[in-house]
């Protein structure tokens, strides 16, 4: 789960190794990293092929994707988190009700101003509802406790669910520099010089995807 798309992709005046779908971005490295971890070659451009590909590795393993901003604002025309306003957010409690098999939530990043976890918090809020910590190392994992759907019949009541929410690093440039200050990234470019910030988010992501 991230936050918005660049403004291009509601303009759809895409870059030539743009994909239009889910973290489509040329500039966004998800699918780099999923790429690496699962060796799927794929495409990076604007073909059909491109976006089937994606879809097709999702649906084999059992992911779903969406952004957390229904839509913004913005001021200056550009994909700064920070200059979004006026924002709509999605209802991922309603999504997590219609679809009870979903027991984790990735965050492509954790709860800097206007990412996804810091609107997510708003969001259950609004439910009254809170993340509870489960680790505080990176990534830092949350959960919290979906109240049970009312049932007509005893038989078909649920009860109330656990759902994960992990906070991966993100794929920005700027957190490039909160992973060489971490501990871990330092002893593992000590054993290897050659280890860099995109081998640190793929070690990262591996467990997750």
């Amino acid at each position: 789960m991230g936050t918005l798309p660049p403004p291009r992709f509601s303009t759809g005046e895409l870059l030539e190794k743009d994909v239009d779908f889910c973290y489509g971005s040329y500039y966004n490295s998800l699918w780099l990293y999923i790429d690496k971890i699962h060796n799927l070659n794929l495409k990076y451009d604007n073909s059909q092929e491109a976006i089937d590909e994606r879809k097709t590795f999702l649906i084999a393993h059992k992911i779903g994707v969406c952004d957390i901003v229904e839509s913004c604002e913005r001021d200056k025309i550009d994909a700064s988190d920070l200059g979004m306003k006026n924002i709509e957010l999605r209802d991922l409690i309603g999504y997590l009700k219609t679809f009870p098999n979903i027991n984790t939530l990735l965050f492509t990043g954790g709860n800097s101003k206007n990412g996804p976890e810091y609107f997510f918090r708003k969001h259950l809020k609004d439910f009254g509802l809170t993340l509870e910590v489960v680790s505080s190392e990176v990534p830092r994992i949350h959960q919290f406790q979906l109240p049970a759907i009312a049932s007509v019949t005893k038989q078909s009541a649920q009860s109330t669910r656990i759902i994960k929410t992990v906070s991966l690093t993100s794929g920005s440039g700027a957190a490039n520099i909160s992973i060489s200050k971490l501990p871990l990234y330092k002893h593992l470019k000590a054993k290897n010089p050659e280890f860099n910030t995109f081998d640190f988010r793929v070690m990262q992501y591996k467990e997750f995807f």
